[in-house]
């Protein structure tokens, strides 16, 4: 046990806490578990730490326990405050929850640096909350590290390469700025209630400065065409971009007849410039 608090079990029995399809919830209740993904965060002792999605709190014992300075535990569902509050008492001072939607949420005003996410994100919006943490308006960003569960297809997308069927617009929106790696794997029977996919911890560390240099906005906009017909080729994909689409990819030295999968990440950030100048 890593602290005096009951088992969970103990704590879902007691507060009916039987996890909703609508907020995307598969709790996490072996404690020696989530102990383990708090520590894949690394050193938290000097660092505050945003959790999505707490539920029960499985994962936020971990965090504290595993010595975070301060723990900002954003929950949207209202039956799981009530255990959030017993683990704040254990642990004075040091877990802050807030209840509400992690989309609308400006938890920055909140947290003081150095920051660390870390998170079992609900499979309902655990993609939409990462690329809003890739593309922030100035970078480097507030966090810096990204520690998450996600459904395991999702994970192998987000540390792809370039030829493979999981290489898109996630991989290239995460590894322009950030080294990813998938840290961890768990079978669904992991889980309560089990999910129906196996699922993975991603380890995400920013870099200080993006890899190429490229105007974010731009580079999503360009990577979104190229892999939202990603069958075509790119003179086709990318036609509604410029109408002189072909010279640009030419003067990037992209074969026009390249599908989107088969251009690295440096290319994307070439073209992306080569359309900027070109406006």
């Amino acid at each position: 046990m890593i602290d005096d608090l009951p088992p969970l079990r103990e704590i879902i029995r007691a507060h009916d806490l039987r996890a909703k399809k609508s907020f995307g919830q598969n709790f996490l209740l072996d404690l020696n578990l989530t102990a383990r993904i708090a520590r894949l965060a690394g050193d938290l002792s000097g660092a505050d730490v945003l959790e999505v999605g707490p539920g029960p709190g499985g994962l936020t014992r971990g965090l504290l326990a595993e010595g975070a300075r301060r723990v900002l535990a954003i929950e949207k569902d209202p039956r799981c405050l009530p255990a959030l509050a017993e683990i704040a008492e254990a642990y004075p001072g040091r877990l802050q929850v807030i209840e509400g939607d992690a989309l609308a949420i400006d938890a920055t005003a909140h947290l003081r640096a150095p920051i660390k996410v870390v998170a079992n994100l609900p499979y309902n919006v655990g993609t939409e909350l990462l690329i809003r943490w890739m593309t922030p308006d100035h970078w480097p960003p507030f966090w810096d590290s990204l520690t998450l569960m996600f459904q395991r297809e999702v994970a192998e997308r987000i540390v792809a390469r370039p030829g493979s069927k999981a290489y898109g617009r996630l991989a290239l929106m995460v590894q322009w700025r950030a080294e990813a790696r998938i840290a961890l794997s768990l079978p669904p029977e992991a889980f309560t209630p089990p999910p129906k996919v196996s699922s993975s911890v991603v380890h995400i560390t920013r870099l200080p400065a993006p890899r190429f240099a490229a105007q974010a906005r731009t580079l999503e906009r360009v990577v979104a065409a190229g892999f939202n017909q990603r069958r075509k080729m790119l003179r086709a994909a990318l036609r509604g971009l410029h109408p002189q689409i072909e010279d640009l990819l030419r003067a990037c030295t992209i074969a026009s007849t390249s599908r989107a999968e088969e251009i690295g990440l440096e290319d994307w950030c070439k073209l992306a410039r080569a359309l900027d100048a070109a406006q």
